[in-house]
């Protein structure tokens, strides 16, 4: 399990917590009743669709925290475009052991290739455009270092992990605060560095750049008025769109010339990868 290492990520707790969860006191009663103590069992796990891959090393510290010994050989690498019918990873070890962490192993690797294989249509729908994809905050309470790995293996880039790494300016904190321009003065002199400040009129521009945000957040802007916003904006800050793109629309907006693009469905809404682990007797 040492092998893995995701910054703010502990994957051996994460492994013990989670067959933990499915242990209850400690036994699958299942296996211990039908599978001999001494059986052993070879099992492929293979890709029904065509996916990003994402996952694998995570699964792998399953079956090797109920079977040290067990032998893993990785068929394809994390981020991997593979074809439906792909075997991603094939192990030998003992029937027990894999089949108690069979589902934790699945698990994870469909939730994380279902959130890298639909964020690369999105990195796909916007090639070419000089626009980047952003994650954002819309992730399962727990999960979110996995979930930004896995929009990561599919191409986009990480906005904030969290409420501590860059200021975000939300209508919310613009309302409280009195205004667009106060907030982000309030934001700078407290001694943020990045400010990002969600607008959503054409007439907040100008105070939020002229306060000192760093980062713009057109939200919910169609094409014509994210180009009126981009014109306006004139490269003095980055911009990004966000709020309900959609793969039928992401086009269109990152054509308008927007720097950066945030998509909450990747990470909220991306369904699971159709994915299998088939076990035969040695």
């Amino acid at each position: 399990m040492s092998e893995f290492r995701l910054d703010g990520f502990d994957l051996a707790a994460f492994v013990q917590a989670t067959l933990a969860e499915d242990l209850g006191p400690g036994r699958d009663i299942t296996s211990e009743a039908v599978i001999p103590a001494d059986a052993r069992f070879e099992g492929v796990m293979d890709s029904r669709d065509p996916i990003v891959v994402a996952g694998l090393p995570i699964a792998a510290a399953f079956f090797r925290a109920l079977d040290p010994d067990v032998e893993i050989e990785m068929l394809v690498e994390d981020g991997q475009l593979v074809k439906g019918g792909t075997d991603l990873l094939r192990l030998r070890g003992k029937a027990r052991a894999m089949l108690t962490a069979e589902r934790s192993a699945l698990n994870t690797v469909q939730h994380l290739s279902g959130i890298a294989t639909l964020t690369r249509a999105y990195v796909d729908a916007i090639e070419g455009t000089g626009a980047t994809l952003l994650d954002t905050r819309k992730t399962m309470p727990g999960l979110r270092v996995l979930e930004k790995y896995g929009t990561r293996m599919g191409g986009a880039a990480n906005h904030r992990m969290g409420l501590w790494d860059a200021a975000m300016i939300k209508d919310n904190h613009v309302a409280v605060a009195g205004g667009v321009g106060q907030a982000v003065r309030r934001a700078r002199d407290a001694g943020i560095a990045e400010i990002i400040v969600e607008v959503d009129r054409i007439d907040q521009i100008e105070p939020a750049v002229a306060a000192g945000a760093t980062r713009l957040l057109l939200d919910n802007m169609g094409p014509p008025v994210l180009r009126e916003a981009v014109d306006l904006v004139a490269g003095r800050v980055p911009t990004e769109a966000s709020g309900g793109v959609r793969l039928d629309t992401i086009r269109a907006i990152a054509e308008t010339g927007v720097n950066f693009i945030s998509v909450g469905r990747i990470t909220q809404s991306a369904p699971a990868a159709d994915i299998g682990l088939d076990f035969a007797s040695l």
